[in-house]
């Protein structure tokens, strides 16, 4: 298990997280340059204030209306009925300042899921292509998930439950001691102490069970995720059952895990009863032989036992409240962590965006592997003059699709530099970057939307005029208008409705939308058949007149006129020239174009000419 996937699970909380993650809610609770945010905290905090004041004043009203009402006979009919009027207004009071309060609040904790959501979801996409290679997408759709659903809870139950029930506490040990003496006080502060020590404790204890719960159901959520998106390979195999036993597997742990959680929250709340039981008989013994004494009215004996069950409403209340913060705060941990993963590429200070011209590129003495342990580029150097076109090919592993994600800067060279316009790209913002480069990738995978959100995601505000021209010059315009919904047909998840062509002509017609300075052409044709391989490389061939054109080779009958080709083994540059003088030089490429050449007059031209050569 890697440590994103044990994040993920939870394993890692502790109490120093736990207090760094309430540290980190407070920029949402008061955040900067947000006036009406903080306002709305200062009015939710004079609300809860007064929401209190009422609550702990009912009882008085109460007691001295049923004093009223066992005292004098004239007091009867004047007396009772405003203190109960008042009563009843003071007791309609406190619930409604707590609702005002969490209407007035409410704002304040969905902007901090807003505002934490967006912040999560740009930074997973800053974060280098190594971290989303390593990724379960399941288990981090579901971290995210009730991660923020932790915050919105943690924001209101902070602030409006915890502090105030002990306020709540202080004021009626206070009242108690004041009115009667320091044993009611007394009896009235141990109970409670008794049943928020025993409450923490067992909640601890039982933090376990919540935190396997999380770990198993972030694991059948990924495998069932996964078996999902590999629908068409699950049934390829026959693997139907195997899928499901796999998918159960996780779901016994998950339900074990549950049973003991479940199970354990039956111990804690019959101790929890135990401990307000037992305090509200002694408090009732104390009170009641305080009446047979003298000492006490009816009345103020009524006051203990309401003040008492105003006080253990809301301690129950805690116990479920700070069982759920505690689980707020281990689905607050995947989700804050994934903030602390480190951006692998990242712009410099002060970057400033590329200054397109040309599009001259250049990869000068670069080395990179993705493990320190291999090296996939060793001093590779070339240059891409401005509307040329360079060709990559070389057998698998070779490097040659590396070229590509360096040029994009999903990652950095370890070694060397690559520049653009004889600008290092590490010295420029990435987005600038990559607004100057198009990819039609070997694999392509679409929005599970319509063709023309997907066409048009090349570049978002082009018009639908344009996205139709973008369609024509890929040779696609006419089959989508064959289509029952034309621009409108939905490609289904992954672009799965669509056949492998087809998708790699959208593709084709997206890069050609950006309108970039670069193009990068990785196996583009490799899914098409001949007649429509040849339609698109007239095509490109014509967008690649004024661009400067990288293209990773399969078929090597696609590169005959290339202004250069690059023949990579194992990382580095073997041989280079035009398509004739490498066959001049009969080395590498030459018994390269020989086997296809055989390969296609025996009629199996999409077959490689050495088993080793694929697209990487």
């Amino acid at each position: 298990m890697t440590d994103n996937q044990r994040t993920l699970s939870g394993r890692k909380t502790s109490a120093g997280f736990e207090w760094g993650a309430l540290r980190s809610l407070s920029r949402y609770l008061w955040p900067e340059n947000a006036f009406e945010i903080k306002l709305r905290v200062v009015i939710a905090l004079i609300l809860l204030a007064l929401a209190k004041v009422a609550n702990v004043y009912t009882p008085i009203l109460f007691k001295d209306a049923v004093d009223a009402l066992s005292g004098k006979e004239s007091a009867i009919l004047i007396l009772p009925v405003a203190l109960l009027v008042g009563y009843g207004i003071v007791r309609v009071l406190s619930i409604a300042f707590a609702e005002l309060r969490d209407a007035v609040f409410a704002k304040v904790g969905q902007r901090a899921i807003r505002t934490v959501g967006l912040e999560t979801f740009r930074h997973l996409h800053a974060l280098a292509l190594r971290f989303h290679l390593d990724r379960q997408t399941g288990g981090l759709t579901r971290a995210i998930e009730r991660g923020t659903k932790g915050i919105d809870f943690l924001l209101n139950f902070m602030l409006f439950n915890i502090l105030p029930t002990f306020l709540e506490i202080l004021m009626v040990c206070g009242i108690l001691w004041g009115l009667f003496n320091f044993w009611y006080a007394l009896v009235t502060f141990v109970t409670v102490t008794g049943y928020i020590a025993y409450t923490f404790i067992v909640t601890e204890w039982r933090i376990k069970f919540r935190r396997k719960m999380n770990e198993t159901d972030s694991q059948a959520n990924t495998r069932a995720i996964d078996s999902l998106l590999n629908y068409e390979t699950v049934k390829y195999f026959g693997n139907e059952e195997h899928e499901a036993q796999r998918f159960d597997r996780s779901l016994a742990s998950y339900e074990k895990a549950a049973v003991l959680s479940k199970s354990s929250l039956s111990l804690l709340n019959i101790g929890q009863a135990g401990i307000i039981g037992s305090g509200l008989v002694v408090m009732m013994l104390m009170a009641g032989n305080g009446v047979v004494a003298g000492e006490l009215t009816i009345g103020e004996f009524t006051m203990v036992h309401i003040y008492l069950m105003q006080l253990f409403q809301p301690l129950n209340f805690l116990g479920f409240v700070y069982r759920e913060i505690k689980q707020s705060l281990i689905d607050m941990e995947a989700m804050f962590s994934l903030l602390h993963v480190e951006q692998e590429v990242s712009d410099q200070p002060n970057s400033k965006p590329l200054k397109i011209g040309q599009g001259e590129v250049s990869f000068e003495d670069v080395s990179f592997g993705y493990d320190t342990r291999r090296g996939i580029l060793k001093k590779v150097s070339f240059t891409v003059a401005p509307g040329k076109t360079l060709a990559i090919v070389g057998s698998s592993g070779a490097g040659k699709s590396t070229v590509s994600r360096l040029l994009f800067r999903f990652y950095d060279v370890d070694a060397g530099a690559i520049k653009i316009d004889r600008q290092d790209i590490r010295s420029v913002t990435q987005k600038s970057v990559r607004a100057s480069i198009a990819i039609v990738p070997q694999d392509t995978v679409l929005f599970n939307d319509t063709i023309l959100y997907n066409i048009g995601y090349g570049r978002p505000d082009a018009s639908e005029e344009e996205v139709e021209n973008a369609a024509k010059t890929a040779s696609l315009h006419d089959f989508i208008l064959k289509m029952p919904d034309g621009y409108q047909t939905i490609v289904g998840e992954r672009g799965l409705k669509l056949s492998g062509g087809e998708k790699q002509r959208v593709a084709i017609a997206r890069a050609i939308l950006k309108q970039p300075k670069i193009l990068i052409f990785d196996e583009a044709t490799s899914a098409l058949d001949t007649r429509t391989e040849r339609e698109i490389q007239t095509a490109l061939k014509a967008v690649s007149a004024n661009h400067t054109t990288l293209v990773i080779a399969h078929r090597l009958s696609t590169i005959v006129d290339a202004d250069e080709i690059a023949v990579f083994d194992q990382g580095e540059i073997i041989e280079r020239g035009t398509h004739e003088m490498l066959l001049a030089d009969n080395g590498t490429y030459a018994a390269m174009w020989q086997r296809q050449q055989e390969a296609e007059s025996d009629g199996s031209a999409d077959v490689l000419i050495d088993p080793e050569l694929s697209g990487t």
